[in-house]
């Protein structure tokens, strides 16, 4: 796609600010602090302001990195966790800064306005069958290195942090099934893409679909999408752009993606 040609750019980050939702165990999440101010008096016509931010890595939109989770103390591709490779400046291995510039097609799966809902809620998790349904009506087929976006309805609650932790998340089976189809990347419009707290009794972890795409598939998980522009225009196809900070040894980081698509 020649990015010059195209018809519209969608802004898929939420916004971040002090008391936006985080995750619990990631708390606080964003804190900005202006430590240098515009004030008169200076001796000269031009005045200078800045600050500093204090964030964690997996606040607001952003993307996870293959350090980020572990089964049996191994990372992706077999990589053991020990002290030469998780350090106390970071990750020697499988850091956020190996996570290339992501340049794909995007596909959006708009399950919540299949189901017929506004948004879907804890409880109600979204299934393999969901994603196949979804795809079916929109007319759209996933492939190999594709990132696919699931959208639960719940990024219009970013301003109310309690009820948007209470979002549905995606099943063990369609994260299985992505897998299986090859895909590069996934998002959705909620905290952790899976549920939050809830235990698979199967693989009796909580965060099931982590431990499958990120440690056992190499596939890159990003959260806290804003997916809702998207979703009224029914665009359901795009040229995603994700770009990760080249943080040395994190393990994730904040992105602002966007979706160019072209009529």
């Amino acid at each position: 796609m020649d990015f010059t040609q195209a018809s519209r750019v969608y802004d898929l980050e939420q916004p971040r600010y002090f008391g936006a939702p985080v995750f619990p165990s990631h708390a606080p999440g964003f804190v900005y602090s202006l430590h240098r101010r515009h004030e008169a008096g200076t001796g000269e016509a031009r005045t200078s302001a800045s600050g500093t931010v204090y964030m964690a890595e997996h606040s607001g939109t952003h993307i996870d990195a293959l350090c980020h989770q572990a089964e049996e103390m191994q990372l992706y591709g077999g990589q053991e966790i020990n002290p030469r490779v998780q350090t106390s400046v970071g990750f020697t291995e499988l850091g956020v800064e190996t996570i290339p510039p992501l340049i794909a097609r995007g596909v959006l799966l708009d399950v919540a306005a299949h189901r017929g809902v506004e948004r879907i809620v804890a409880g109600s998790p979204i299934t393999r069958r969901d994603l196949e349904a979804t795809a079916q009506a929109e007319e759209i087929a996933i492939g190999e290195g594709d990132i696919v976006m699931v959208r639960t309805g719940n990024d219009v609650m970013w301003h109310d942090p309690v009820e948007y932790l209470r979002a549905g998340g995606v099943s063990v089976d369609a994260s299985s099934w992505l897998a299986s189809l090859g895909v590069r990347g996934v998002g959705a419009d909620n905290m952790a893409w899976d549920e939050v707290g809830v235990v698979d009794p199967e693989l009796k972890v909580s965060l099931p679909g982590h431990l499958i795409l990120l440690v056992r598939h190499g596939i890159y998980i990003i959260e806290n999408l804003n997916l809702e522009e998207m979703a009224r225009d029914r665009c359901y196809e795009s040229t995603l752009v994700v770009l990760p900070l080249k943080m040395r040894g994190a393990t994730g980081s904040p992105v602002r993606p966007i979706a160019l698509t072209r009529e």
